[in-house]
């Protein structure tokens, strides 16, 4: 069992983590099961609960025993980097307040990952995943609002949380829309005319009324869309498309910023458009512009 001492520390570190660093609430929520898990661990290795002082004692050796342990359940490199990025945090945050060095787990090497590249769709297919969620539903002002949604991901770049967190407030849309990202992070994005055109197009079929403070995009019998009805309507184009299981909601957002960067875009511009906090997150797109660039150059000239 944790020692109190322990949970009330990961508790005070969480709500450090909440309100200087503005981590999002799944990210609490992951940090949380990552550290305490350790934690978990540490005490069953060690035999017995331990309070702060044994915890900051912890040895190069036992953070290896961890990462086996880890490993043995299964977990795979990037979680298991993720997790030590977590426990890192916790711990440098532990150190700077009960005074001990964090050297042992600070100094543990994270897990080795080829970091998997976004998997946007072609520009035509796109298009057709547009088109074709129009279909997935009978009820018209339904197909309108999929195909509103789905728009907003593709030509504003935004992830399905931040379209389905509109509200009425934002309508009609205006030429940029304020957004609000992951961590609390603002951000200014260009309203293109055909994802303004589907909005007024759902909002004249749409049969509730949509107050200031209420989501523009509402479900069948009227309370706030779930993620998971657009996701529905996206499996379902995609099977008649014939497209991967990696036309997603988010694969949308992927091939915006994918087809903007081919197009000539700056990479700064698309960092500040998707809310990426970190550049590398975004040189990820000139990975996929040039695997891209390396299939179409493979079969234009064919190896003998």
């Amino acid at each position: 069992m944790i020692a109190p001492a322990l949970t009330d520390a990961s508790t005070a570190w969480l709500a450090h983590q909440r309100a200087l660093a503005g981590a999002a609430e799944n990210t609490l929520k992951a940090y949380q099961t990552d550290v305490l898990g350790f934690l978990a661990f540490m005490t069953q290795h060690n035999g017995g609960s331990q309070g702060l002082a044994p915890i900051s004692r912890v040895t190069v050796r036992d953070m290896r025993a961890w990462m086996a342990h880890e490993r043995g359940r299964g977990i795979g490199a990037r979680s298991l980097a993720r997790a030590l990025s977590a426990i890192k945090s916790f711990y440098k945050w532990l150190a700077e307040r009960e005074g001990f060095e964090p050297t042992a787990v600070l100094s543990t090497r994270s897990p080795k990952f080829q970091r998997k590249l976004p998997r946007p769709l072609e520009e035509s297919a796109a298009v057709q995943m547009i088109e074709t969620v129009a279909f997935q539903s009978e009820e018209p002002w339904v197909a309108a609002r999929d195909v509103a949604v789905v728009t907003l991901l593709y030509g504003c770049g935004l992830r399905i949380s931040e379209a389905l967190g509109l509200t009425g407030t934002d309508v009609p849309l205006p030429d940029v829309l304020r957004i609000t990202g992951k961590g609390g992070k603002e951000r200014i994005v260009p309203v293109i005319d055909a994802a303004r055109d589907a909005v007024d197009a759902y909002l004249d079929l749409c049969p509730y009324p949509v107050e200031p403070n209420t989501p523009i995009f509402l479900a069948v019998r009227s309370g706030p869309l779930s993620p998971r009805m657009i996701q529905k309507a996206m499996e379902q184009a995609r099977m008649q498309l014939g497209l991967p299981a990696t036309a997603t909601p988010h694969a949308m957002r992927h091939s915006f910023a994918t087809h903007l960067l081919a197009a000539g875009g700056d990479l700064r511009a698309i960092q500040e458009l998707l809310g990426h906090a970190s550049l590398s997150t975004t040189q990820a797109y000139t990975a996929v512009d040039a695997a891209h660039l390396m299939s179409v150059y493979e079969k234009a000239h064919p190896k003998a």
